[in-house]
């Protein structure tokens, strides 16, 4: 079993094509891509953490229904701003949370829709992985610590492993609070 990290697919929206400068032409274009994509690196056994904005149906809760039972992987639902139906469908997704704290091996991780400056224990090394900005706060979470932008704009439209995840910790600062590194010295 592995673990995925996502967010703002924004399935059935056709205005965050336009919004977000997205290479399709129709949302049903891109609902495909994005299912592809998941399924393709996601199998039925993985966890998949969703940090938000997972659809904007407007009235296509079928459709969105269907989505879901399509993707791979047990799906995490950590709340969005723009998942009201979604939670019409709450009970298809392994759990539906406001945020979330995971771990890799001894790693915390705090997930939520939204990024935060400061984050549960952010001072004792703790990551943040977020959603919500479609990649436009990746100059500032490259600079600002242990933070990322999981977000489906970020990465060509498929989930994140924990494995790329690291790879990109690696190349941040420690958090602009973090009293562990005081405490390693």
């Amino acid at each position: 079993m592995s673990r995925f990290y996502t967010a703002d697919t924004h399935f059935c929206h056709a205005n965050i094509i336009r919004f977000c400068n997205r290479p399709f032409k129709t949302f049903d274009g891109m609902n495909e891509t994005i299912i592809q994509n998941w399924n393709s690196r996601v199998s039925k056994n993985d966890h998949v953490y969703h940090l938000g904005d997972f659809s904007l149906s407007r009235g296509r809760l079928d459709i969105v229904k269907e989505i879901i039972k399509r993707l791979n992987g047990k799906i995490h639902l950590i709340r969005g701003s723009h998942d009201k139906d979604a939670l019409k469908l709450a009970h298809l997704f392994e759990s539906v949370s406001e945020t979330s704290t995971v771990h890799m091996g001894k790693q915390e991780i705090f997930l939520a829709h939204h990024c935060h400056k400061c984050w549960p224990k952010s001072h004792y090394g703790a990551w943040h992985l977020f959603g919500h900005n479609h990649g436009r706060l990746d100059t500032y979470a490259a600079g600002e610590g242990k933070l990322l932008d999981v977000g489906v704009d970020t990465h060509d439209f498929m989930p994140w492993s924990e494995n790329e995840i690291i790879e990109v910790m690696k190349t941040r600062p420690l958090n602009y609070n973090d009293l562990s590194r005081n405490n390693n010295q």
